[in-house]
């Protein structure tokens, strides 16, 4: 697994949040990189907890709400918007 850095956390959630991924593959994916360790040393902590927080999403008292999810891409230095477009 490469090195996991902020952006590329961010691209996960993005990824969920245009549900391109589903939660089941984000958690699977977290738990994975947790078990790998294998995080960008400059931003250590930042990753491993936001990569803690998507790892428990699939448990119902966590879950991963919109608020969740802007919450841990602002620790990554990221932000969410949302765009409303016709169809």
């Amino acid at each position: 697994m490469p090195l996991i850095t902020c952006k590329s956390v961010a691209e996960k959630l993005e990824a969920y949040l245009h549900h391109d991924l589903s939660l089941a593959a984000l958690v699977d994916w977290a738990e994975s990189a947790l078990m790998n360790n294998d995080f960008d040393p400059a931003h250590l902590t930042t990753i491993r907890n936001a990569i803690a927080r998507i790892g428990a999403a699939d448990v119902r008292t966590f879950g991963l709400a919109w608020e969740d999810c802007e919450q841990l891409l602002s620790q990554l230095g990221y932000s969410a918007q949302v765009n409303i477009v016709a169809r």
